[in-house]
């Protein structure tokens, strides 16, 4: 068994509190995509979630910024989407929190499109 590197245990903590802003505002359908063994990936973690609405998506990235932020003391890269809401991302550069509305969800598929990655469900 290989000793995970402090970045790797840094991003994967990074991805779960992400993941826990995301059910604290009560996201449907959480998963973390662990993209680390992926080639071409953009990054080591995706971290999916669905709303309700438009504003609850903006709810939910607020959240993820705001635990982001108090937790890690960073912000993110780049975010895109506030403007519509229906897909709302947040480059944190090693994760990216991705925020849907159900309707963009399914017919963007993120996860099929990153299959080979591992999936976990957060509940």
């Amino acid at each position: 068994m290989t000793k995970k590197s402090n970045k790797e245990a840094e991003s994967e903590m990074l991805a779960k509190v992400v993941a826990q802003a995301m059910s604290d505002k009560k996201a449907a359908d959480i998963a973390i995509l662990d993209l680390r063994d992926v080639g071409g990936a953009p990054a080591s973690f995706f971290v999916v979630c669905t709303g309700n609405s438009p504003l609850h998506t903006d709810a939910i990235s607020d959240a993820v910024h705001e635990n982001v932020k108090k937790i890690f003391n960073v912000n993110p890269t780049s975010t895109e989407g506030y403007d519509t809401a229906e897909w709302i991302l947040m480059d944190y550069f090693d994760v990216v929190a991705h925020v849907f509305v159900a309707k963009t969800r399914d017919f963007y598929k993120l996860e099929d499109l990153w299959a080979d990655g591992k999936r976990t469900e957060i509940q």
